[in-house]
């Protein structure tokens, strides 16, 4: 756990224990809302061959602006926001580059 302190910068064990809940909390969400909500709404079954493509489409905007919201109510903002930019960046939005 030293370790991935010191990589994200982080002090305290206890903002380290906030932002493993914020990543849980995140994913189950963003997959719980990908899984039966949207994909009904878009009339996508478990059988058609474009099932997977589209949830993983549909997870993946949620599941940012989640951890954005859902890093704030946990006071963990700042983390999450840099976080963003960061993969933004990686995927090739240079205007997030910090």
């Amino acid at each position: 756990m030293k370790r991935l302190k010191e990589k994200w910068g982080i002090k305290s064990n206890f903002q380290l224990l906030l932002i493993l809940v914020v990543f849980s909390i995140t994913g189950f969400i963003a997959a719980f809302i990908a899984a039966d909500p949207l994909l009904f709404f878009f009339n996508v079954t478990p059988n058609d061959i474009y099932y997977w493509p589209v949830r993983i489409l549909i997870i993946f905007p949620i599941y940012q602006l989640l951890i954005l919201c859902i890093g704030f109510l946990f006071g963990q903002f700042d983390f999450f926001w840099k976080f963003e930019k960061k993969l933004l960046y990686r995927l090739g939005f240079k205007k997030f580059k910090n």
